[in-house]
């Protein structure tokens, strides 16, 4: 029997970039999203033909609904690895952030995913090697103005897994950061020709991460020779900022 992960946010570049890795080291998965159907189902279908001895799922679920939390988990067979890639980010000074604002972040970022590691422990428990990793931020140990709230919920991700991988160490269960820095995804795109050409001017390897290079470090965590590492933030970043 592979190995079982679910993939929180598998939508997105960096959620897609581990599936497709995943997928090719013969794991079977779990494939969350929730209003972008469409890439999970592309990725579904491409898994199901390329990797029939595979099992591939998409399962749909609103992050800020904790009333789901319990349908989800439940859906879940074995579980050996959890990884959330899942975000959103607000642009903008921190005197204007709503409240709603504030809350869709914290329940995306570090709320559900709490209580989805809740759920889950025992599943991944029952592993040889359970893996929680978490897709956080370069901004998560160096703060950025204009996104002091995503700032505040990616530091709150590394202090859960600091504090998280001690409590579930005995139980063979590992609890890891991936922090990128500025990486080509959608979520950058609003970003202007003018303002990529600054940003890439500060990266010391100037230029911005692939997803696949992110994706790398993700899917180098749930080897089971990676089990001496826990509760650590691995900043991918070219040598910028932390």
């Amino acid at each position: 029997m592979s190995r079982s992960a679910l993939i929180i946010g598998a939508s997105g570049d960096i959620g897609q970039a581990v599936a497709r890795q995943l997928a090719a080291a013969g794991w079977s998965l779990y494939l969350h999203y929730f209003q972008h159907a469409l890439p999970v189902q592309k990725l579904q279908a491409d898994f199901i033909q390329q990797y029939p001895r595979q099992d591939f799922f998409a399962l749909a679920y609103d992050l800020t609904d904790e009333t789901q939390l319990d349908q989800i988990s439940d859906q879940l067979f074995q579980v050996d690895a959890v990884i959330f890639a899942a975000g959103t980010t607000t642009y903008g000074l921190f005197q204007e952030t709503t409240t709603v604002q504030l809350e869709r972040l914290w329940e995306m970022h570090v709320k559900t995913p709490m209580l989805l590691c809740q759920r889950l422990s025992a599943k991944l428990a029952r592993s040889d090697y359970g893996r929680i990793v978490f897709v956080g931020s370069v901004y998560g140990g160096s703060g950025s103005p204009l996104e002091v709230a995503y700032s505040t919920v990616k530091g709150a991700q590394s202090a859960f897994a600091n504090a998280y991988a001690r409590e579930v160490a005995s139980q063979g269960i590992t609890v890891n950061v991936v922090a990128p820095g500025a990486v080509d995804t959608k979520m950058n795109q609003l970003f202007d020709a003018t303002a990529k050409t600054q940003l890439r001017s500060e990266i010391p390897l100037s230029r911005l991460a692939t997803p696949d290079e992110v994706a790398y470090w993700i899917q180098a965590l749930l080897k089971k020779d990676a089990g001496y590492l826990t509760g650590q933030t691995l900043y991918v970043t070219g040598g910028w900022r932390k």
